[in-house]
């Protein structure tokens, strides 16, 4: 099965900060959008992501302070339903190094390259909101085709 794959170095910011913004509300609607709503901070908790007309639920799986958030998602589009979002987080000298994985695709479809990029734009708005304070969440993301 294919994977999302993504390496992210954030400066000035300790792997605690980038925890909190993986896992609370506030955090989460200031780099992937600004329609998240649910319980993020505890095991068996459930988000939800909405953009537009669309969205995905996640079911939080693992979560261990500074070092790893773990979601399942439990509701989306059909490609999505049951593969895991995982985020590892260390610092390395002066960055916290954030490595993502978007785990259990079942076949490279193009909506998965699709995603794959959409990851990057918004791991770039997580990045962009430790360092700066501003992120850019939707519906404020770089927009790129018609599923958007």
């Amino acid at each position: 099965m294919p994977d999302i794959l993504h390496k992210v170095g954030i400066k000035s910011s300790s792997p605690g900060d980038v925890y909190k913004t993986l896992t609370t509300r506030e955090g989460l609607c200031g780099w992937w959008t600004d329609t998240t709503s649910g319980t993020g901070d505890q095991v068996g908790g459930i988000l939800q992501f909405r953009f537009g007309a669309g969205g995905f639920d996640m079911k939080v799986l693992e979560l261990h302070r500074g070092e790893r958030v773990l979601w399942e998602v439990i509701d989306g589009p059909m490609e999505w339903i049951g593969t895991k979002v995982i985020w590892d987080i260390r610092q390395e000298g002066d960055w916290t190094i954030v490595l993502f994985k978007h785990q259990g695709w079942e076949e490279p479809v193009e909506f998965m390259h699709h995603c794959s990029t959409k990851w990057g734009v918004f791991l770039l708005s997580l990045k962009s909101l430790l360092e700066t304070g501003k992120g850019r969440p939707h519906p404020d993301d770089i927009k790129l085709d018609s599923w958007e």
